[in-house]
Formats: C-alpha cells, sequence, structure tokens
C-alpha cells in the first residue's frame, strides 16, 4: 500500500499504467548525470523494476568495472556491456541506468534506440565534476586533471546523447524534480508517438 503523502511512492504517469509505454526506458548521459540514483527513483515511482547496467556487467565479469578497464581495457568493457544490455533489452518494462560511455557506442547506441525508450540526463561540466569527484571508481577519470577528461568526454560525447528519445536537465536540487521532468516528458513523448 503506498503512503498519498509520500511523492515518491505515487504512480503519477497514467500513459505507463494504461500501457502505453510498451519497453524499457534506459536513461543515458555522462557520468554523474544522475543515471542509477535518478533511475532508482523513476523505477520506484512508476512501480517497475530498476537495473544499472555497470552492475550487470560487474556480475557478469565478476570484477568491478575498474578491474575490467584495467586488466582487459576500454573495448573489451564495450563489448561486455554490448551484450548486457543487449540481454535487458528483452521488451520488459523496466528502467535501466546505462553506462556513461555506452550510447556513445554506435552499436550500442542503435541497439538502445531500437529497444527502448532513451532519455538524455544532461548535466553541466561543473554538477558533473561535483558529483564524479565523490566517487574515485571511475577509470576513464583517473589522471592529474579529472575536469578536463570530463570536459573532453562530454564535448565528444554530446552529439550521441543529443539522440536520445526525451532530453531532461539533471540539475543540483532534488532528485523528484528530475523524475516529475522525465515523467512529463516521458508522457509527450509516448502520447506524441501512439498519436502518429
Amino acid at each position: 500500500m503506498t503512503d498519498p503523502e509520500d511523492p515518491e511512492l505515487i504512480d503519477t504517469a497514467p500513459v505507463v499504467r494504461d500501457g502505453a509505454l510498451d519497453r524499457p526506458i534506459a536513461l543515458v548521459g555522462m557520468m554523474g548525470s544522475g543515471k542509477s540514483t535518478v533511475g532508482r527513483r523513476l523505477a520506484r515511482r512508476l512501480a517497475l523494476p530498476f537495473v544499472d547496467s555497470d552492475q550487470e556487467v560487474e556480475t557478469a565479469a565478476g570484477c568491478p568495472v575498474s578491474e575490467v578497464f584495467e586488466r582487459f581495457g576500454e573495448a573489451a568493457f564495450r563489448q561486455g556491456e554490448y551484450k548486457v544490455l543487449a540481454r535487458l533489452l528483452d521488451g520488459r518494462r523496466k528502467v535501466i541506468a546505462t553506462g556513461g560511455g555506452a550510447f556513445a557506442e554506435p552499436g550500442t547506441r542503435d541497439l538502445l534506440r531500437a529497444r527502448a525508450v532513451t532519455v538524455w540526463l544532461k548535466a553541466d561540466l561543473d554538477t558533473l565534476v561535483a558529483r564524479t569527484a565523490r566517487r574515485d571508481t571511475r577509470p576513464l577519470l583517473r589522471g592529474p586533471d579529472p575536469r578536463a577528461k570530463l570536459a573532453q568526454l562530454l564535448d565528444r560525447r554530446t552529439p550521441d546523447y543529443a539522440q536520445a528519445d526525451i532530453h531532461v536537465v539533471s540539475a543540483d536540487g532534488p532528485h523528484g524534480r528530475v523524475v516529475d521532468a522525465i515523467i512529463d516528458a516521458l508522457t509527450a513523448h509516448l502520447e506524441e508517438n501512439t498519436a502518429s
């Protein structure tokens, strides 16, 4: 039973409840954009399962993402990530948080666009730097200047992320605001696509 006083527990998306959503929702964007945190809340709000593709890669590899990068390299990680996402994109409704570089890979991007509603969580560089500084487990940010590396990745990946179905700003503030914005944009997107 849900508590009507807790907005996180109220399904405010009739378009999801009524069956217009017929595929997974895949959150894409830079590391630190909030895909995992917002994804969990979105899934809870919509009463859908949540899956973090990085955690699934770790389970499949038997080691952390950082170790996969160190031992096998980024190319091997991306191949494993593709296989995991292909398995997760089984047509069942769920919320998937993808890795930051997943949507930058053409084959993975094509797979996600074909089998999911893709949502780009956009965050500015300062927000990304602040959020990623909280964890030191990000292999692509190891080195003397994580800010410069993030700026380079953001610049390179933005045209790829822009191909997502939905764009939502992920700024500092309550995560519930970002969840609300996703639900509103998702509702509009699904209504637009069922009308056409």
